[in-house]
């Protein structure tokens, strides 16, 4: 009974790991569509992660990636996850010094049933 439960939950997290993994796609591809350069995807810290790094005239935006089936994922962005975006751009611009004289901003990506919202600058 126990091993049926394990394999329930590996399900689960690996049909969840698929989930965003198609929708982090999706997000990339609505960027390049909309001329963001890539510069770096699942960018990890010892804070946690930056889903996407991208560039556009000249700003650098640090994009957290949110997606759901029954919700609006807008709403699921914790103060505390982004208080680890904030800290994980910190460590980002220590190891990337090139990009250190830019402008930058922190953005949402919200995916909804197949619906993209990008909001800009969420700070």
């Amino acid at each position: 009974m126990k091993q049926e439960n394990l394999l329930n939950k590996s399900i689960k997290g690996l049909k969840s790991y698929i989930f965003g993994y198609e929708n982090e796609q999706k997000a990339k591809k609505y960027l390049e569509k909309n001329n963001f350069k890539i510069i770096k995807t699942n960018y990890k810290t010892k804070f946690g992660e930056i889903d996407i790094i991208a560039l556009k005239d000249k700003t650098l935006h640090f994009i957290e990636v949110k997606s759901s089936k029954n919700y609006e994922s807008e709403y699921y962005l914790t103060p505390k996850k982004l208080e680890r975006i904030i800290k994980s751009i910190y460590i980002f611009n220590q190891h990337y010094e090139d990009y250190n004289n830019l402008n930058y901003c922190i953005d949402l990506i919200a995916i909804n049933d197949n619906n993209i919202n990008y909001v800009e600058n969420i700070t």
